[in-house]
């Protein structure tokens, strides 16, 4: 278990992360550290606890709606492969019925071939 220093609203705290997590950690403590500052350019001082609190519920609210976008976007790929799906089939059976309208006409014309060439009583033009 790997250990990492941050610096979060001027107070450091000792963290414990998995082996190769701690750049991450860092990142996140980063995060969290520009989101108060922000806050507090727009706030002013309205107390550490309170900026904090402030600054855990917008991150909060961020991940909420980044979590509903990628819901939303999930759903429509899921969406997309069903119609894709739905199409490939489509695609199958116009080819079964392709396929088995050119043999008919194939049948069709091997027979006239055989017919004309046997001297049978039909003439193309009677066809």
């Amino acid at each position: 278990m790997a250990h990492v220093v941050v610096t979060i609203a001027g107070r450091t705290y000792r963290m414990a992360c998995e082996d190769g997590e701690e750049a991450h950690l860092d990142e996140l403590a980063k995060l969290v550290e520009d989101k108060i500052l922000s806050l507090r350019e727009g706030f002013g001082d309205v107390g550490e606890q309170r900026i904090t609190v402030m600054a855990a519920l917008t991150l909060a609210d961020e991940a909420s709606v980044a979590t509903r976008k990628l819901e939303a976007a999930q759903a429509e790929l899921t969406a997309l492969r069903e119609k894709e799906a739905a199409a490939r089939e489509a695609e199958a059976a116009l080819a079964e019925k392709i396929a088995a309208a050119l043999e008919d006409a194939t049948t069709r014309v091997e027979r006239l071939s055989h017919e004309l060439q046997s001297g049978g009583g039909e003439t193309p033009s009677s066809l």
